[in-house]
């Protein structure tokens, strides 16, 4: 196995601990929760680039890859959803377009077509890695045990809500152009 695969093995083993961390209150959880996503996200840019770089791109990265993306987001998503961060109708448009996006690549793949990342996909992730990041320490700075100062909840949801409906609109954006892109292979009139 090279080492993309692994680092993006590495990815999908970070997330329970991510989770664990984050839903799980003991003193400087965020911190840890931070600590885990943050790494299990530079694997993400690393993975990518060592394999481009090194000509080590395998069928066993593009399948895992992008599923490793979507768990450790989709992870975060819930969480901050459970922990009232964020507006639910956000989290389920994101994840609808992540099942597009992925029954679209199988039906593609069936064709010998594979849908590969474009530049809004890869906006689109690392823009809501960043909010991620960003809610996370919203929460350590200004939440209930702040290190600076406590500010009002519904500000703290505001920003929160900012950032992810950002990430939704890239979202859709690029969910749109997936599907432009790779219609054909989905039409219903054919």
């Amino acid at each position: 196995m090279n080492l993309p695969n692994k680092l993006t093995i590495l990815r999908v083993v970070l997330i329970p601990f991510y989770v664990a961390a984050l839903m799980i209150p003991f003193k400087w959880h965020i911190w840890a929760a931070i600590f885990f996503f943050a790494a299990a996200s530079i694997t993400d840019w690393f993975d990518g680039r060592i394999a481009r770089e090194r000509h080590l791109v395998t069928s066993f990265g593009k399948f895992l890859d992008p599923l490793a993306d979507k768990m450790l987001v989709m992870s975060a998503l819930v969480c901050f959803t459970a922990l009232g961060w964020c507006d639910p109708a956000a989290v389920i448009i994101i994840l609808a377009r992540e099942f597009m996006v992925s029954g679209l690549r199988l039906v593609t793949a069936k064709e010998g077509v594979v849908a590969a990342a474009g530049i809004w996909g890869k906006v689109k992730t690392a823009f809501t890695m960043f909010a991620v990041i960003g809610m996370m320490a919203l929460d350590i700075f200004f939440g209930k045990n702040a290190m600076i100062s406590e500010i009002d909840h519904s500000t703290i949801f505001m920003i929160n809500e900012i950032l992810m409906w950002i990430a939704t609109v890239l979202t859709v954006i690029s969910g749109g152009i997936y599907l432009k892109q790779y219609w054909k292979y989905i039409d219903p009139s054919k």
